[in-house]
């Protein structure tokens, strides 16, 4: 059998592989793992899939279960050397007390992890071992939709009737981890995905260390979810950081954005949510939101039971309703006069708007009391509405898309029109240059009804390309190559070798690629430098010295 390395499809004697178009002809980039190397005698590595700053994830094969598989093999950037065509990492001496510690800590965590196999919402850990003088965990291969493309594909945003079977799971799962002294500490739609039957799955695993700012491995934090704590140095983080990415996530899910960046929060604590949104939601789950993605820790939901409480219904409140659905259902088959009916109805509709009224007015202290949502203008109106109008001749949202993001910024600086916020911190975008901005809502000539009101316009960054054009490099200096390349959002590697045609520490080329190849953004680009000509060795005899 002749596994594709992109899909592990058997391929035969094909190279360009029929069902992925996976070329399988191409190497695996230094310094991960040559494809169809062999683990633990059993699983077979394919193509990368990601990587952060603890680990990176392959695709893999299972030999004895004959089914594909995810391999993730414990790599902490900067700490390690692989040598081309082996195996084992090499650690310097002084970093290897450190690469122990951190190995050990990672082998219990998963293993933590794999206790949850049981719970639905979370992917199994299949298989915890070491090799190669590192750690390898196995996890299940599961056909599954990204959570943000699942948002997407139903309208953008979902209702809270939707939302919460899917999501309430994960509090379960969280609060299980949390139990046995561990955290996910990035739970946001990046780490989630979507089963066939509409179930939900948490990826993502890491140590806390990879969570946060400050220690020896480089931190992988998702914008918007992540906690303002996990921005400083070597932050103890906790069950309050674990309730902020679910309550972010949560949000992302019923509005189809995220909050603003924590370091962004830190200067404008307000959230981006229209009217109509704050309308369709139940008041409950407004007010779960606004107290779960507090700044200050001290006044967010504290702890996993708390954050169920504010989720559901108050019991008086759903008793209140049990009770309006019974009298309307009687109302209904009631064999009554006409004009019972009606008086029913009115009494019924009376009850629910004074219940109504009062959640709402309770719900207008809290959020008036912290403007969590941005109340801005005289009537304490949100965010202008974004219902156009054909006939409108007033004034309306300026078009940002295009402009880049530093000079909108500095321009509306001190604005009384406009309030800025990052809606996504960024996304690839083809057609619109790297810090331009690329989205906005409102949209551009949305009416301002009230022109005295400042404007908030949630805006998107672009990344630019995902896939990059590799730039000539031949004959230039180490530092500046690295530079051009990082600007480029590509992870840069570099092996030594001699030269008769560039001098010590000029870069000779790129290993595996060329110049105009595509790649792309994230992916590790490894870099050819000279050490000079190589010198010829002398015969003369060496003096031994007898002291």
């Amino acid at each position: 059998m002749s596994l594709c390395m992109g899909c592990m499809h058997d391929i035969g004697d094909e190279k360009l592989c029929p069902e992925c178009g996976f070329d399988n002809n191409e190497k695996q980039p230094e310094p991960f793992l040559d494809f169809n190397t062999k683990l633990k005698n059993r699983y077979i590595i394919g193509r990368g899939i990601d990587t952060n700053g603890e680990s990176t994830r392959y695709l893999g094969f299972d030999t004895e279960k004959e089914d594909k598989v995810i391999i993730r093999e414990f790599l902490p950037i900067g700490m390690f050397d692989r040598k081309s065509g082996e195996k084992d990492l090499t650690i310097a001496y002084n970093d290897e007390t450190v690469y122990k510690n951190l190995k050990n800590n990672y082998l219990s965590y998963y293993r933590i992890v794999q206790e949850l196999n049981d719970m639905s919402a979370v992917i199994k850990i299949l298989d915890i071992f070491e090799e190669n003088n590192t750690a390898y965990v196995v996890e299940e291969y599961l056909s599954l939709t990204p959570f943000d493309e699942y948002v997407k594909q139903n309208g953008g945003q979902l209702e809270w009737e939707s939302a919460r079977p899917m999501l309430l799971p994960l509090i379960s799962a969280l609060e299980s981890l949390h139990k046995r002294g561990q955290g996910h500490y990035a739970v946001s739609p990046s780490n989630l995905f979507v089963t066939s039957d509409g179930k939900i799955k948490l990826s993502g695993f890491c140590t806390a260390m990879e969570r946060k700012r400050g220690t020896p491995l480089k931190s992988q934090l998702y914008s918007g979810c992540a906690a303002p704590e996990q921005y400083e140095n070597n932050f103890t983080l906790d069950i309050v950081t674990e309730i902020y990415g679910f309550t972010a996530t949560l949000f992302y899910t019923l509005t189809g954005h995220a909050p603003a960046n924590a370091k962004e929060r830190i200067k404008d604590s307000r959230l981006l949510m229209s009217t109509n949104t704050v309308k369709r939601l139940p008041p409950h789950v407004v007010t779960a939101l606004a107290n779960g993605l507090q700044m200050d820790r001290r006044d967010r939901i504290s702890d996993f039971d708390e954050l169920r409480s504010q989720l559901s219904v108050a019991p008086t409140a759903q008793a209140i309703q049990e009770e309006i659905s019974k009298t309307a259902g009687l109302a209904d088959v009631s064999g009554k006069k006409e004009t019972h009916k009606k008086n029913n109805t009115a009494g019924v509709t009376a009850l629910a708007t004074v219940i109504a009224l009062v959640i709402f007015v309770g719900l207008g202290v809290l959020l008036v009391k912290t403007n969590v949502f941005g109340l801005v203008g005289k009537n304490n109106d949100n965010v202008t509405s974004t219902t156009t109008t054909a006939k409108w001749n007033g004034p309306t949202v300026d078009n940002f898309i295009g402009k880049k993001y530093s000079e909108v910024k500095n321009e509306l600086k001190n604005s009384n029109q406009y309030v800025l916020n990052v809606a996504y911190d960024e996304e690839f975008n083809d057609e619109v240059a790297e810090g331009c901005i690329c989205a906005q809502t409102p949209a551009p000539g949305t009416p301002i009804t009230d022109k005295n009101a400042e404007v908030s316009v949630s805006i998107t960054i672009s990344k630019g390309k995902k896939m990059r054009t590799l730039p000539k490099i031949s004959g230039k200096t180490v530092d500046s190559v690295a530079k051009t390349l990082s600007k480029q959002g590509l992870l840069v590697m570099q092996e030594t070798e001699y030269s008769n045609k560039y001098a010590n520490e000029i870069v000779v080329d790129y290993k595996d690629l060329k110049a105009g190849d595509q790649i792309e953004y994230g992916k590790t680009v490894t870099i050819r430098v000279s050490m000079g000509q190589e010198q010829a060795s002398s015969t003369s005899p060496i003096a031994v010295s007898t002291e």
